[in-house]
C-alpha cells in the first residue's frame, strides 16, 4: 500500500471502532428490502401518473457511490444491481443515533435506507430517509475515479472493482447471461436434450490441443482436464440420444491472446441424421435469433464494422479463400515439405515441426480469417485437419467440415461426423505417428470411444460453439478478457 491508502484505511478502521463503541454491528445479517433502485424509481413514476399524494415507504439498499454533504441535508447516491438512487439525509429527519453514524459513513459502504420517495427541483429521483442501516463498512476506499476504473489489468485482476465502478461491465455479463439462456431455450425447443459430461478424462480427445493433466490419488491414475466434449457426446448418440448439447467449459494448455483463453465455455451440439449442411441452417438461425432475443437486432456493431446477422450467411469453400487472400493453392503441395517451402518464398514465418494440417491452419489465421467480418460460413477442409470428420464422397482428401467465422475471428466449428469405426482407428493411428515432439499440440487415442463406435453410431452432424467469442461479438468486446469473469493472467513479480 502507499503511505496515502495506509492512511485512508486506517480512518475507516477508526470509524470501524467507533460504530462498534456504539453497540452497532458494522456488518448486518440481513436486511428486507421492499424495492430495487429501479423499482423505487418506477413506484414514484406511477405515483406521479396516478396523481397519489401521499407516497408509499420504500426500504432499498445497496453501495454508497457517492456522498455531497450540502449543510444540513447530505445528498447520497446508492447503486444495487438494478441501478442507482439518489438518497436525501436530512438532519432534521434523523435520531441523534443516525446522525452520528452518519459521520462515520464512506463511499463504498453499503447501507440500507427506507423513506418515501420524491422527486428534487433539478428531477432526480430521491429517497426522503427516514430511517438507515449500516451492513458492510468498506474499508478499502473504491479507486478514486470509481465512475470509470480505467486500468486494465487491475480490472481484469480485481473484476469486483470493475463491477462496482463500471456499470457498462455489469451489462456485458448481463449479455453474455442472457446469450446463454437464449441458446438454451433454441436447442431446447428444437427437441435437444441438455446433458453432462466428464470434465476429468482419462483420454485428450476431441479436438488437437496441449492439455492440462491432473493426478487421481485415490485411482493412483493421471487425468486430463478435458478440450472437448465431443467424444462423450458421441457416445450417447450411440446410446439412443438423437439430440444433444452441453454447454461447459473446456481447458487447453496454450496460449492466452485477446481471443484465446486456457479455459473457456463451448457449446457442443451433436444431432443424428443430418449432416454440415443441416448444422449450417442451424447455426445461422440460432446465432439470428439469439441477438434479435437478447439485443432486439439482428445488425450488431463490432468494430468499425456493422454485421448483419441475419440468414443466409455467406459460403465459400476453404481451399477458393486461401487462393483468393494468400495466392497458395493447397492442392499443389500434396505435404508439409512443399507447402512450407512455398510459405517461405512467400516471407511467411513457418515452424518446421508442423505437419500440413497446422501449416493450412496457418494460412487460415494469418490471411483469411482476418478478411471474413461479415457472418461466412468456410466449407469443406483437407483431411489432415480434421481427424473425426467424414471425408466428401466426391473428394477423399476433403470433408465435410465448416467453420463460421465474423468479425474476423472463427466463432463456430462443425463436421459431418465420421462414424466408420475401422477408418476411425485408421486416422488415429496415423495421427499417433505423425504426433509432435513433447508439448505439442496432440489428440490421445479413446480406446472406449473407439470400441463403442463399432456398436454402430448413426450419420450425425456436430457443432462447437465458442460462447466467449459470440459473445464478444455481441457486445462489441475485441478482447475474449473483457468477457470472461475472471480471466487467466501472468502472475504478478
Amino acid at each position: 500500500m502507499t503511505p496515502r491508502l495506509d492512511s485512508v484505511v486506517q480512518q475507516r478502521l477508526e470509524k470501524l471502532d467507533r460504530i462498534r463503541a456504539r453497540g452497532i454491528n458494522p456488518y448486518s445479517y440481513g436486511y428486507h428490502r421492499s424495492h430495487t433502485a429501479q423499482q423505487a424509481r418506477a413506484l414514484l413514476e406511477q405515483q406521479e401518473d396516478s396523481g397519489k399524494v401521499e407516497a408509499s415507504v420504500v426500504s432499498v439498499a445497496g453501495r454508497i457511490m457517492a456522498n455531497r454533504p450540502m449543510g444540513k441535508i447530505s445528498f447520497l447516491d446508492i447503486r444495487d444491481s438494478s441501478g442507482k438512487i439518489q438518497a436525501c439525509f436530512r438532519k432534521d429527519h434523523l435520531t441523534e443515533e443516525n446522525i452520528e453514524l452518519l459521520k462515520d459513513i464512506d463511499i463504498g459502504d453499503i447501507i440500507g435506507v427506507s423513506g418515501k420517495p420524491f422527486r428534487t427541483k433539478t428531477g432526480e429521483p430521491t429517497i426522503e430517509v427516514e430511517d438507515f442501516t449500516l451492513l458492510a463498512k468498506s474499508l478499502q476506499p473504491l479507486p478514486e475515479k470509481w465512475h470509470g476504473l480505467s486500468d486494465v489489468d487491475k480490472r481484469y485482476r480485481q473484476r469486483y472493482l470493475d463491477l462496482i465502478s463500471n456499470p457498462e461491465t455489469k451489462e456485458t455479463f448481463r449479455v453474455r447471461s442472457q446469450v446463454i439462456t437464449a441458446i438454451r431455450q433454441f436447442l431446447n425447443q428444437r427437441g435437444f436434450l441438455e446433458v453432462e459430461t466428464p470434465v476429468l478424462q482419462p483420454a485428450a480427445g476431441g479436438a488437437l490441443a496441449r492439455p492440462f493433466t491432473t493426478h487421481h490419488h485415490t485411482l493412483n491414475q493421471d487425468f486430463y482436464l478435458r478440450i472437448a466434449h465431443e467424444l462423450h457426446l458421441k457416445r450417447l448418440i450411440i446410446g439412443g440420444f438423437d439430440k444433444v448439447y452441453e454447454l461447459g467449459r473446456i481447458f487447453r494448455n496454450e496460449g492466452i491472446s485477446i481471443k484465446h483463453n486456457p479455459e473457456f465455455t463451448m457449446l457442443e451440439s451433436y444431432e443424428a441424421y443430418t449432416d454440415y449442411n443441416d448444422v449450417m441452417d442451424m447455426v445461422e438461425e440460432m446465432v439470428s435469433e439469439i441477438s434479435q432475443q437478447v439485443l432486439g437486432t439482428d445488425k450488431v456493431e463490432f468494430g468499425d464494422h456493422t454485421l448483419s446477422l441475419k440468414p443466409p450467411w455467406q459460403r465459400l469453400e476453404l481451399r477458393q479463400a486461401i487462393i483468393k487472400y494468400s495466392g497458395i493453392d493447397f492442392d499443389q503441395y500434396p505435404d508439409a515439405d512443399s507447402l512450407r517451402s512455398k510459405m517461405l518464398q512467400l516471407k511467411i514465418e513457418v515452424d518446421p515441426q508442423k505437419d500440413r494440417g497446422r501449416l493450412i491452419d496457418e494460412l487460415i489465421s494469418t490471411f483469411v480469417e482476418p478478411n471474413m467480418i461479415q457472418p461466412t460460413f468456410l466449407l469443406d477442409y483437407p483431411i489432415e485437419m480434421s481427424p473425426l470428420a467424414k471425408a466428401k464422397p466426391d473428394d477423399n482428401h476433403l470433408v465435410e467440415r465448416f467453420e463460421a467465422f465474423a468479425g474476423g475471428m472463427e466463432i463456430a466449428n462443425a463436421f459431418t461426423e465420421l462414424n466408420d469405426p475401422v477408418e476411425q482407428r485408421q486416422r488415429f493411428l496415423r495421427q499417433q505417428k505423425e504426433r509432435q515432439p513433447e508439448g505439442e499440440e496432440v489428440e490421445t487415442t479413446d480406446e472406449d470411444f473407439l470400441l463403442a463406435l463399432e456398436y454402430g453410431m448413426p450419420p450425425a452432424g456436430g457443432l462447437g460453439v465458442g460462447i466467449d467469442r459470440l459473445v464478444m461479438l455481441l457486445t462489441n468486446q475485441q478482447s475474449i478478457r473483457e468477457v470472461i469473469l475472471f480471466p487467466q493472467l501472468r502472475e504478478k513479480p
